[in-house]
């Protein structure tokens, strides 16, 4: 099979399983949702849909959580992967939202990703969910489906090279939602150590391409 008619059939799968589908991160504001993708980094969104409600009651925007030392969040977010480290980068983000932005989150990748805690995932989830820009954001679960599913060569062994590789392929204007389409099927169907094939509406398909599925690092 032919890579485009792969595409072809995939994409028209989740179009008609998934036609509305977002993060399923939980905030009220663009300011919000980047906290909440900072601290999803390796840890479950349940996970900070559980801390974000009291840490947003406290530090609601850029202002109040700029206000705040590191070890002021902490109270907040100890619960979640890598606290210490994404305390810091939210108390030095949000100082430099209102030193540089008023506030504001930027829609500009230069500009995102020189806020501290900032990779390009990050800003590609910002960009995309907040301000609906074609942009491919590879995580984990969206790196090995795509290496699984035949979407990328084995050559495309890193979370650039699947990204360039995913927007070539996909309509810019499905982009956004593919995203949610690649992780959503990886958070529940095809997971990392035991896939579930005999659930899979793909499974006729999919060429099961388990080696180098997987982000090494």
């Amino acid at each position: 099979m032919k890579r485009e008619e792969r595409y072809r059939i995939i994409l028209e799968h989740f179009r008609k399983e998934m036609p509305e589908v977002n993060t399923e991160l939980e905030f009220g504001s663009v300011f919000q949702l980047l906290v909440a993708v900072i601290l999803s980094a390796q840890c479950t969104d349940k996970r900070v849909n559980q801390v974000t409600p009291e840490l947003f009651r406290h530090f609601p925007d850029a202002k109040h959580m700029a206000q705040a030392e590191a070890e002021e969040l902490l109270v907040y977010i100890s619960s979640v992967s890598y606290p210490n480290s994404k305390a810091k980068h939210l108390s030095e983000m949000a100082r430099l939202l209102m030193e540089k932005h008023h506030g504001e989150v930027p829609s500009d990748m230069n500009e995102l990703l020189d806020l501290p805690g900032v990779g390009r995932k990050t800003a590609n989830v910002i960009q995309a969910v907040a301000f609906g820009q074609a942009k491919m954001a590879v995580d984990t679960h969206v790196y090995r489906v795509s290496h699984r599913l035949g979407l990328v060569s084995k050559q495309d062994n890193t979370p650039y090279k699947v990204e360039m590789t995913l927007m070539k392929y996909i309509p810019e204007e499905e982009v956004p939602r593919a995203h949610h389409w690649l992780l959503l099927h990886g958070r529940y169907v095809c997971t990392s150590r035991t896939p579930h094939c005999n659930k899979c509406a793909l499974e006729s398909v999919c060429p099961k391409l388990f080696e180098n599925s997987r982000l090494e690092h």
